[in-house]
């Protein structure tokens, strides 16, 4: 049996406006997997569980603007601060953010819930872990809902064959380099790294307040470290899956001016799923859940809702 380390991270305290007025839910920690997730939690304790994840550089504040339309249509919501994030646990080590741990802590967080499944909707690294749940614990999920980064057999094989894709994902090889990534992020006050959010967006999609909040989450400490252990861990394991054909039913969403990836990757996802969709939204960016936040939320809500064809 494999050994789950303990975590020694020290207790934090949740700032008073953690969540903004205007956000429904409440703050939590829960235990699972060895660590401790701050969690927002919204929405009718027996509502149907909804966890949305985020990616990078971001923290559970990246779905804010998504909690409200899936509180109203019933549902119960969880939002993660995923481990090494914002006011959630950072273990030290680049092997504690190995892709099959990331995926137990949420099987974690839906025991936590006392559910047997949820629907899990993630975005870029957030999606990367979704689609690794539905891979490997596919009776976990109900739905998959993944925006922005591709199925992984479709990120491998992209990436071997296509110099553009290589290009565009010059920050991860970056990335591997001990502390320099860090220390140059940090500079001027996070400079480059809010120069990059706003560059890779659509204009206006980031506010003042926004990159204050994500500042703040970048400046815990170890945090910006645990953040960037997530590509290193990534690149030192290369995890192939257990299985390549995702039986849950499944939603691709994408942003189609997204910089990072080729569009092309979306279609191919889809190919790789029973019963799997996609939805291209126009104009839209890597940002997509930022830009159209209720867009994607009604995306969801079908999604999750049961069909007569798919009694849930």
């Amino acid at each position: 049996m494999t050994e789950v380390p303990i975590d020694v991270t020290p207790n934090v305290s949740i700032p008073s406006d953690e969540i903004p007025e205007d956000v429904p839910g409440e703050s939590r920690m829960i235990e699972t997997n060895g660590v401790r997730l701050h969690v927002v939690e919204a929405g009718p304790s027996d509502g149907e569980l909804v966890v949305l994840l985020h990616g990078f550089p971001e923290f559970w504040y990246g779905w804010h603007r998504t909690i409200r339309p899936l509180v109203n249509a019933g549902y119960r919501v969880v939002v993660p601060d995923q481990r090494g994030y914002n006011l959630s646990s950072k273990p030290p080590r680049v092997a504690d953010y190995r892709i099959d741990t990331l995926a137990a802590d949420v099987v974690g967080l839906i025991d936590a819930y006392d559910r047997e499944t949820a629907a899990v909707a993630g975005h870029d690294w957030g999606a990367a872990v979704a689609w690794w749940l539905a891979l490997h614990h596919p009776d976990r999920l109900s739905d998959l809902i993944a925006v922005n980064v591709p199925h992984p057999t479709v990120f491998k094989e992209t990436l071997r064959r296509s110099w553009d894709q290589r290009l565009k994902s010059w920050y991860i090889l970056a990335f591997q380099l001990p502390k320099l990534p860090e220390a140059v992020a940090r500079a001027g006050g996070w400079r480059l790294a809010t120069r990059a959010l706003r560059d890779s967006s659509l204009p206006g999609t980031f506010s003042e307040e926004d990159f204050r909040r994500y500042r703040r989450a970048w400046d815990r400490e170890g945090a910006f470290e645990a953040m960037v252990n997530w590509y290193r861990a990534i690149v030192r394991d290369r995890p192939t899956p257990a299985e390549t054909r995702v039986s849950v039913p499944t939603l691709v969403i994408w942003g189609a001016g997204d910089r990072f990836l080729r569009k092309s990757m979306a279609t191919r996802s889809v190919e790789y799923c029973t019963d799997g969709r996609l939805l291209t939204i126009q104009g839209a960016t890597h940002w997509v859940v930022h830009e159209e936040p209720h867009r994607v939320a009604d995306a969801i809500i079908e999604q999750v809702e049961p069909f007569p064809s798919r009694p849930k």
